[in-house]
């Protein structure tokens, strides 16, 4: 059986340490909108027993973002929020937003753009990872062919996240719409270095994404990767265009090993990687900083319909807490603990609807939390 261990724990050395030499572990918690109360809830119950088992102690407080932001005070990202994250070792992130229906009231227009552009930029998360897999146990779950599956499906996507198009000038001007895309050389080194490092330590292999046919900023992206690639004579480098990208995700995925992109490019190729699992419970993320700090969060959205029926897979969330520990807090012992809990618990056949297929027992939100922590040993 594959092992969620064995797609993060590889890259636990690149990571930034938390700012705090402490034994007490300072987290800022933001359980957010919809089912982030549901999962984080989870995610802290699992968390707890790591604390009981390790001895180490976690300190966590949670603040408001995006629509319970707008209820406490009328900001998505208020301004106690910024100041609990900046006295924390790590955040710990739920999920933002609200009904489709609402999109266009104060409290949820802009409510996902304002909180995690906010974070990002404002602790300079730079780094972002996404890990994508099909586990054996849940091989029925992926709508891959089981002859692309046989292939072996392992991929690690390494996002630019505070750059691009999406941190660029935004205008309107009557009948014209403007989104600036620009790029520096020093923004495209960090996270090129982070999957050069990933693949030394992988398959040796990088795949750098962009429209080099069009696009000036890929064509430095390209330039720089070219400057880069002599430190690491093994790593074999490729470029490919994101629509071809895009398809061969699905089609071949066993071709990629380390996939390094821009940031939209990386926002589109993150979320067509995330069907091949089956899950969107079950992918965590981690968001590096470049100030001491970083993020944790599981990439599905918040399914306000959803909240607080006891439906949601935790396990998205309860990874995340593991990747903080790895990435976050250097507990990779610890780290490891909640992933073979996740796939014992898994291998047992409990299973969230989102997993269950078939006549297959379907457990709630708070069950699998609590059967995930009872494994933590």
């Amino acid at each position: 059986m594959q092992k969620f261990s064995s797609q993060l724990a590889r890259y636990s050395r690149y990571a930034a340490p938390s700012r705090s030499f402490s034994s007490v572990k300072k987290i800022a918690v933001l359980p957010g909108d919809g089912l982030g109360p549901d999962v984080m809830a989870e995610g802290l119950k699992v968390l707890s027993a790591v604390e009981k088992k390790s001895g180490v102690k976690f300190e966590t407080q949670e603040y408001a973002i995006g629509g319970a932001g707008w209820d406490a005070c009328g900001d998505h990202f208020p301004a106690d929020t910024k100041k609990g994250c900046e006295v924390a070792d790590a955040i710990l992130f739920g999920s933002v937003g609200g009904p489709v229906a609402e999109q266009d009231t104060p409290k949820w227009s802009n409510a996902e753009k304002n909180s995690l552009l906010g974070l990002r930029k404002t602790f300079d998360l730079a780094i972002n990872l996404r890990p994508a897999t099909v586990f054996n146990d849940l091989a029925a779950l992926s709508p891959l062919r089981p002859d692309i599956i046989a292939k072996g499906v392992d991929l690690l996507v390494v996002r630019e996240l505070v750059g691009g198009v999406y941190f660029g000038e935004h205008k309107t001007e009557g009948d014209k719409a403007t989104d600036v895309m620009d790029y520096t050389v020093d923004q495209i080194k960090r996270p090129l270095e982070f999957a050069f490092e990933a693949a030394m330590i992988r398959s040796k292999k990088v795949t750098v994404v962009d429209k080099a046919n069009v696009l000036d900023t890929s064509r430095l992206w390209r330039r720089v990767a070219e400057e880069m690639k002599g430190k690491y004579p093994d790593v074999e480098l490729e470029y490919m265009y994101i629509d071809n990208a895009v398809m061969q995700i699905i089609k071949n995925p066993s071709h990629f090993d380390v996939v390094a992109t821009e940031n939209m490019f990386g926002d589109i190729l993150s979320d067509a990687a995330s069907v091949l699992p089956g899950s969107l419970g079950l992918m965590p993320s981690a968001s590096l900083g470049g100030k001491g700090i970083s993020m944790y969060e599981p990439i599905g959205g918040s399914a306000p319909e959803l909240a607080g029926l006891d439906v949601a897979n935790p396990i998205a969330q309860i990874l995340s807490v593991a990747l903080m520990l790895r990435y976050s807090f250097q507990m990779e012992e610890e780290a490891q603990m909640i992933e073979r809990a996740v796939n014992s618990v898994l291998a047992e056949g409990k299973r969230t609807g989102d997993l269950a297929v078939g006549n297959e027992h379907v457990i709630g939100t708070k069950a699998m939390g609590d059967a995930i922590a009872e494994k933590i040993y």
